[in-house]
């Protein structure tokens, strides 16, 4: 024959009609068993009978998604990123430029994990990725001011429900003092007032009445333990003996006041912080906590 045929009749094979395809489909689905799950459209997947029909409410497929574990630390960029400075990817630039040192060493590597505890600068700040948070304690008798569990009862079991960020006491109060404590995570709060002091009037209860001459020469300034002292008020309590003085100083430190006394001949029976910047106690009982307010904190920054 002088051409090639096809088939056996030698017509040339016929697409299968759109019918044809239809009943296809039908018996191709009609293959799957009744009843189980079939082929996924977008994040759903659809049921089939045994005729191919979709059948019931198409469900939707639970995706489970790996939950980060914060013991594996966070992306150096979204550390940054989470501290409010810049975007992601502004700080992949600042990353690969050298502008960021983790624990004091420069970290060039993309996808770099830190831990919350790092200590992270951008350009020579520390930064933090947590929202900045201020407490105010009215602390009671009996808790160290320390954030070490080997001191038993501390400040930062009353404050536990305060907050998820990690806080720390700001300044100190002996165990068996009282009064107002403030806890923040602001590095740059904390510097600023470590070097400049915040004012605190403390209501103390000496062992015996305090002399006029000793008073007098506190308030003056003295020298003790080869340091000098400065006072910013000091006067004996409205209404109570001479044993009960009020004292504001800017000292961050507690042991200043038994400094001061004890170096006079007096011991201190009771410390009782009353104010602190311009904070009171006012509404806040003892062993009881709560945020600054931003009016608060605007004072703060007026000091």
């Amino acid at each position: 024959m002088g051409r090639e045929e096809n088939n056996d009749n030698g017509n040339a094979p016929r697409k299968p009609g759109k019918n044809a395809r239809k009943k296809m489909l039908s018996r191709e689905n009609a293959s799957r068993k009744p009843g189980t799950s079939g082929e996924r459209v977008g994040k759903q997947r659809l049921k089939f009978d045994k005729n191919g029909k979709e059948i019931g409410r198409r469900e939707r497929l639970t995706i489970e998604k790996k939950q980060a574990n914060p013991e594996d630390g966070i992306r150096l960029n979204k550390y940054i990123a989470n501290s409010g400075i810049c975007s992601r990817r502004e700080a992949d630039t600042y990353i690969s430029t050298g502008l960021v040192t983790v624990n004091g060493k420069i970290v060039n590597e993309m996808g770099y994990k830190v831990k919350l505890e790092d200590d992270v600068r951008f350009d020579g700040r520390r930064i933090n990725p947590e929202p900045l948070t201020y407490i105010l304690l009215n602390k009671p008798k009996g808790f160290a001011t320390t954030d070490s569990n080997a001191k038993g009862m501390t400040v930062m079991d009353l404050v536990a429900n305060a907050t998820t960020a990690r806080i720390k006491p700001f300044g100190r109060l002996g165990r068996n003092a009282t009064g107002l404590l403030l806890f923040t995570n602001d590095d740059a709060f904390v510097q600023k007032f470590t070097k400049k002091g915040i004012p605190r009037l403390f209501h103390i209860e000496l062992d015996k009445n305090l002399k006029a001459e000793h008073l007098k020469k506190i308030k003056d300034g003295f020298t003790a333990d080869g340091k000098e002292i400065f006072v910013e008020e000091i006067s004996y309590v409205d209404n109570a003996p001479k044993s009960e003085v009020g004292l504001k100083i800017k000292h961050t430190g507690n042991s200043i006041i038994r400094t001061i006394f004890e170096g006079l001949g007096y011991d201190v029976v009771r410390v009782d912080c009353v104010t602190l910047g311009p904070l009171t106690k006012k509404d806040l009982p003892r062993g009881r906590w709560r945020p600054l307010t931003e009016k608060e904190l605007n004072f703060f920054s007026m000091i």
